[in-house]
């Protein structure tokens, strides 16, 4: 069952992180974001994630929600601020 490894959600929260390098658009960051937090939940444990741990559609329900979490406030925090778009009211041509 090598979705109850830690390690294998933290290698592929790293593998995301280096294609968001390489494709930037905030999408994957989210993603890798979720995927080491849910490696990261998985390490530690506790009573939710020993729920979770023994079911595949559980665990990535939990880190479709996580990476969806964490896209969110990336967006919050990161996104287009209002008024960046510069307009013009003239021909820049004209003298």
């Amino acid at each position: 069952m090598w979705w109850t490894a830690w390690w294998v959600w933290m290698v592929a929260g790293l593998a995301l992180a280096i294609l968001e390098v390489l494709a930037p658009g905030w999408i994957f960051l989210g993603f890798a974001i979720g995927s080491a937090v849910t490696g990261a939940l998985l390490w530690i444990g506790g009573p939710f994630m020993a729920f979770v741990e023994g079911s595949l559609p559980l665990t990535l329900l939990v880190f479709a929600i996580l990476s969806l979490v964490s896209w969110v406030v990336l967006r919050k925090v990161f996104g287009l601020r209002g008024g960046s778009v510069k307009t013009f009211d003239h021909d820049i041509n004209e003298n």
